[in-house]
């Protein structure tokens, strides 16, 4: 536990300046690292690091994708035709492959990668939408997770989905949920009051948002528990100490991005940009 903590406040430390200054190049530099490094873990889970048709598009389109959401006029239109070519890449690598590589291999690794890129950029395109919305996108799966381990000690009865993740339970999800929520609405009163007086956030649709968000970063961490059990490995990578890889620590973050972007876009809920 110590040594979690001890990792935990030295990587804020080093995370701090890219978030500090997020409205320069420094976010998409944090998120190409992170997402170089998840891509990494993902190619080595399913077992093609050694496969140079398969890890090197992987690796570039993890490096590419945050800079073209920072740097063009309408970045939906390059990301999108970058995924389909790291797509037609990994794809045309199974077939001139002669069988020698795995289509159903192959596909885990083009998903896995493309999951982890994707919810990366999507952090940059949460920058762009408000300068202190895309907080959100780490306060809410890390509440979520610390009240939901936190509840379920306390109060955990009925075991949540324990094919998938033994510990987990009903009462510490539920938790969860509930703590995330009462969080959005205690960031978005912080905001107003301290960093930006002509914010106007609705705060029934922070709490709904917010409560959104846990359920979502609890779908997924169980989807990195479940890729970990298919490919019967414990932690995605070492980098840090007591947590594991970038994929084990991200995890919840991962699903959430996307999905608050998304959340971003839709008119009712547009009093969650700040």
């Amino acid at each position: 536990m110590l040594k979690r903590t001890i990792t935990a406040i030295v990587a804020f430390a080093v995370f701090f300046p890219f978030l500090y200054f997020s409205g320069t190049f420094m976010l998409p530099l944090a998120m190409t690292i992170l997402g170089l490094a998840a891509a990494y873990e993902m190619v080595g889970c399913v077992g093609l690091r050694k496969n140079v048709w398969i890890a090197v598009p992987s690796y570039l389109t993890a490096i590419v994708l945050p800079w073209l959401a920072r740097m063009s006029e309408e970045p939906l239109t390059p990301v999108f035709a970058v995924c389909i070519v790291y797509m037609i890449t990994v794809f045309a690598a199974t077939v001139f492959s002669r069988g020698k590589l795995d289509f159903t291999v192959a596909s885990s690794a083009f998903t896995g990668v493309f999951y982890v890129t994707v919810a990366f950029t999507s952090i940059v395109f949460l920058r762009d939408a408000g300068k202190y919305f895309y907080l959100l996108v780490f306060l809410g799966p890390w509440v979520s997770d610390t009240f939901a381990y936190l509840c379920g000690r306390l109060f955990g009865k009925h075991k949540l989905i324990p094919e998938v993740s033994p510990k987990k339970t009903v009462e510490g999800s539920i938790g969860g949920i509930v703590f995330a929520g009462i969080s959005f609405i205690i960031y978005a009163v912080v905001i107003k009051n301290f960093f930006d007086a002509s914010a106007a956030p609705n705060y029934l649709v922070m709490m709904i948002a917010g409560m959104i968000v846990s359920v979502i970063s609890q779908i997924g961490d169980l989807i990195a528990s479940v890729i970990k059990r298919r490919f019967g490995i414990k932690d995605y990578g070492w980098i840090f100490p007591g947590h594991g890889g970038v994929l084990d620590r991200f995890d919840s973050v991962l699903l959430t991005a996307p999905v608050l972007w998304i959340l971003s876009q839709i008119p009712a809920f547009s009093g969650i940009i700040f």
